[in-house]
């Protein structure tokens, strides 16, 4: 797990743009307009695409490194056990 815990341009650009499209979606079926509806359904995907496209290009949190091998964790869990019983 990354260090930024999403903090990053990639997702608040995605969370900024689905958010706007279900505020823009609410208030087409508020004031019954269709278009309106209709843009704020079309604009999800885009916000979507737009933090895939910008985690791809770097602005993204990324996978990371796993800190710990399965093997290296057993090991540090012995040795803390170890250090603890002396």
């Amino acid at each position: 797990m990354s260090d930024n815990h999403g903090n990053t341009p990639a997702a608040w650009t995605t969370v900024t743009l689905v958010l706007l499209a279900f505020v823009v979606g609410g208030i087409g079926l508020m004031i019954y307009s269709w278009p309106v509806f209709w843009i704020g359904v079309a604009l999800a995907p885009v916000g979507i695409v737009a933090g895939l496209v910008l985690s791809k290009m770097g602005h993204g949190g990324g996978a990371g490194r796993r800190l710990h091998t399965p093997e290296e964790a057993q090991e540090a869990r012995r040795r803390a056990r170890d250090a603890s019983a002396s």
